[in-house]
């Protein structure tokens, strides 16, 4: 306990706070059609290729959005840039309440959700950057908590779309988006990291070296696998063993809210034992969790108790690879976070489309989930063997913090 209160010392608290608010509203908003998807697709019929077009668009369109807004973040401050998203997720909930009344409306409520999705690389920045370099783990891990938006979507959507209507919760979102704007208006203040005066390709150097591409690959397997996974939950819950709308996104809450939590351990862990040796763990588990979730389709029980071992390891991932981050590059982590959150969430808006595809043309979701697992190995081998020269030029044996 006295290390967390040194902890809160040496940064700005309410900072951390609207950071992690501000994420976990926008991410409520991002899978808001994942968890209302059964809903949406009894009323419109969908085929299994459409829900899972529907639900990769606001994945991929977020992936899209988030290097822009790190950019603009770098230049205008995190917290301009935070309120200038938040606007725009009020104007695309007015959207969607007032104007989507066909299928085609809906994917193009999809593209506009991607809004909410660009919010990662910098609610990261903003909520860590008054904090040192070796508690910037559970820094962005407390931050990254806010990935509990995609439970509270799950828990609550549901329950609303069958008391109002779908369209409704749209409108409620709309409204509810004044609470985060306020959150952030009031307590953030902007951190002094932010070199204002670099140049573009200062800050674009991040896209020029390997580093950088394969932090992004691995979070295709952390993040992409947490956001493509748990926006397809409903649906695979609902589709495969029959249960309600409603315990559909409560099953879904129960991974999510798991990922989410654990995440925070993941930075503390990352800080103390190294994110390599954290990702090193967590990318076998992640292997063998999905692996034995495909294999288990005819068991409820076990397939939720598999998805909540697999989440747990997607959140501590998740933690463990945004440690890493700071320490690669101090001065532009916005940026870096950004494009590492877009390629990571790229990789996941291909999941749903997969798992879509792997139903209707093979009859099964196994062969999605084998795919997912093959490539998590194939991650862990490129960073073991990455990692020799990682900890002989900026970070410590297993991925921790050089000593000042």
């Amino acid at each position: 306990m006295a290390g967390f209160r040194q902890f809160l010392k040496s940064g700005h608290t309410p900072t951390l706070f609207a950071a992690f608010f501000y994420l976990m509203f926008s991410f409520v908003i991002w899978v808001m059609n994942g968890a209302m998807a059964p809903f949406i697709s009894e009323q419109f019929q969908l085929t299994a290729s459409q829900k899972g077009l529907l639900l990769s668009i606001p994945i991929v369109a977020g992936a899209i959005m988030r290097f822009p807004l790190g950019l603009l973040a770098q230049y205008v401050g995190r917290k301009t840039a935070t309120l200038v998203e938040l606007t725009l997720i009020t104007f695309t909930m007015a959207f969607g309440y007032f104007f989507v009344h066909s299928y085609d409306d809906l994917l193009k409520m999809a593209l506009l959700l991607g809004v909410a999705g660009a919010s990662f690389g910098v609610a990261m920045s903003l909520g860590s950057g008054w904090y040192p370099p070796k508690y910037k783990g559970l820094a962005m891990g407390l931050v990254g908590a806010g990935n509990a938006g995609t439970a509270l979507a799950a828990l609550l959507a549901p329950p609303l779309a069958q008391a109002y209507g779908w369209q409704a919760v749209y409108g409620f979102a709309a409204l509810a988006s004044l609470v985060p704007m306020a959150v952030v208006l009031l307590m953030a203040k902007e951190p002094p990291d932010r070199d204002a005066h670099a140049s573009m390709r200062e800050h674009l150097a991040c896209l020029l070296e390997s580093d950088g591409w394969v932090f992004s690959l691995i979070y295709v397997v952390t993040f992409g696998g947490f956001i493509g996974i748990v926006t397809f939950l409903p649906t695979y819950y609902y589709d495969q063993f029959g249960v309600s709308k409603v315990q559909a996104g409560q099953l879904t809450m129960l991974a999510a809210l798991m990922g989410a939590v654990v995440r925070v351990a993941g930075g503390w862990i990352s800080d103390h034992w190294g994110g390599v040796n954290t990702l090193s763990v967590v990318l076998v588990v992640v292997a063998l969790a999905l692996i034995g979730v495909g294999l288990s389709s005819s068991s409820l029980a076990m397939t939720t108790l598999l998805l909540i071992l697999c989440f747990a390891a997607l959140g501590a991932g998740n933690g463990a690879l945004f440690q890493l981050v700071p320490l690669r590059w101090p001065t532009s982590t916005a940026v870096a976070g950004s494009m590492i959150g877009e390629i990571g969430a790229l990789g996941g808006g291909t999941i749903p489309a997969l798992m879509g595809q792997s139903k209707q043309h093979l009859g099964s979701f196994l062969p999605g989930f084998v795919v997912l697992a093959v490539f998590s190995l194939l991650m862990l081998v490129v960073m073991r063997k990455l990692q020799v020269r990682w900890t002989r030029t900026w970070a410590e044996k297993g991925g921790r913090a050089r000593s000042a």
